[in-house]
């Protein structure tokens, strides 16, 4: 009863001669995909979608349309820039993990996450970091990349293109023509692989502090534009994207030569703090990481998967932070890896991530809660140098990732998982 009330309120809120506006809608004389520029209010777009929707078909319950929030929302801000047809919004959960002591700061991450004991078994590993006196990380590299695939008439001019491009004097040719583009953007390189006919140029990109997907898709279109125009007329372009960019899936082209920044955190806990907040033991906890994540991960063909969990780790701050959460795919391949130090008395742990892609402006961290969150860490929009945050958030995530890797493998060492799960994990039926 209560949610039907609900459902109905939401549609008694519309008023104001909404329901007039959904029947045009509902009729093809208003198009459904652009109320916001119709009406000029983002909000009452919002509420005649919802009423729209309702009456579709493939909708197994309008009530349930109706128990979808949608008050509160800033959809001024998510309009044109972050989501289309939009009717609301999904709440998640956001908790945090921490304190984590990373290259002499402290840092309280923050992870949206519907997985019961993720946070609280991150936050056991930020513990035993912290308590080791924190982890250090450096970011390797740091660029953007965009792969199209060109089309020549032959194999012999694909050859030629490759050829020219990877002339350093050619390079400072289209590196100008890139700058037309953007204040911020700048390309760094570019490597070719031909494939008969075809020719990928991967180009490499320093975007600031955005992730930087759009500014480097603009500026690879107005090289590519200056080259049709000039020596290499033949070219067909066929794609801005030619997979070996290669973005949102798992690739070796990321794993080997990286993607966004490329990242290693690393840690030296002591013997006594692995058995007094790991609750495992040095050998037991490396013994394992060789037997799961090096010898399991290679059995199972895995491609950057050396690792426990890595992903658990990324999407939830990825979530939170107003990330592009399909890009965990690549940004979660990690080499996690335990060694004995110190004779054997102490645990030295780390991560290597080739490829983990963030921003501090731009796409969803323009979201007032996202922002939040970045501006809990101290890396909301740009830095005073140019890419900054941007690389300090990749350090968290790395860190964020060692704490995580650290307590999962100290759980299964010791048999504590699925204790672990039952008692953050699961509810007792109501009765």
């Amino acid at each position: 009863e209560h949610n039907t009330a609900m459902a109905q309120h939401t549609d008694t809120a519309v008023g104001n001669g909404v329901d007039a506006v959904v029947e045009k809608v509902c009729s093809d004389e208003l198009p459904v995909h652009s109320l916001e520029r119709e009406l000029g209010d983002c909000a009452r777009a919002v509420l005649v979608r919802r009423e729209w929707l309702k009456r579709q078909p493939g909708v197994a319950s309008a009530e349930a349309v109706g128990r979808v929030p949608h008050e509160g929302f800033d959809y001024d801000a998510v309009h044109g820039a972050c989501a289309e047809m939009v009717f609301g919004y999904i709440p998640l959960p956001v908790g945090v993990a921490g304190p984590l002591l990373l290259n002499g700061k402290t840092y309280q991450v923050p992870l949206a996450t519907v997985e019961g004991a993720l946070i609280a078994s991150t936050r056991r590993g930020c513990k035993a970091i912290t308590a080791a006196g924190g982890a250090s990380a450096a970011v390797l590299s740091q660029g953007m990349t965009r792969a199209p695939v060109i089309r020549f008439p032959s194999a012999i001019r694909a050859a030629a293109f490759a050829a020219w491009m990877h002339d350093p004097a050619n390079l400072a040719v289209a590196q100008e023509q890139f700058a037309t583009t953007t204040r911020f953007g700048r390309l760094t390189s570019c490597r070719v692989t031909v494939a008969g006919r075809y020719a990928y140029a991967r180009f490499v990109c320093a975007t600031g502090d955005a992730m930087g997907m759009n500014m480097v898709s603009k500026g690879v279109s107005a090289v590519l534009d200056f080259l049709s125009a000039g020596s290499f007329g033949d070219l067909e372009l066929l794609g801005l994207s030619g997979n070996v960019c290669c973005d949102k899936k798992a690739a070796a082209v990321n794993w080997i030569s990286g993607r966004g920044c490329s990242v290693v955190a690393e840690a030296t806990i002591p013997g006594h703090v692995v058995e007094s907040v790991l609750k495992t033991t040095v050998d037991a906890a490396c013994e394992l990481n060789v037997a799961k994540n090096l010898i399991g991960s290679a059995m199972a063909g895995a491609l950057g998967g050396f690792n426990a969990h890595a992903s658990n780790i990324v999407t939830a701050l990825y979530l939170a932070c107003g990330q592009d959460a399909a890009q965990n795919v690549e940004s979660s391949q990690c080499i996690t890896l335990l060694e004995p130090a110190n004779g054997g008395a102490d645990l030295h742990v780390s991560v290597t991530m080739p490829s983990i892609e963030v921003g501090t402006v731009g796409g969803g961290t323009i979201l007032a809660p996202q922002r939040a969150c970045l501006e809990m860490l101290g890396v909301a929009g740009a830095g005073q140098e140019a890419g900054s945050h941007a690389r300090e958030l990749a350090t968290v995530v790395a860190g964020a990732v060692l704490a995580g890797e650290l307590s999962l493998l100290a759980a299964l060492s010791a048999g504590h998982l699925m204790r672990a799960h039952l008692a953050h994990n699961r509810k007792p039926a109501a009765p």
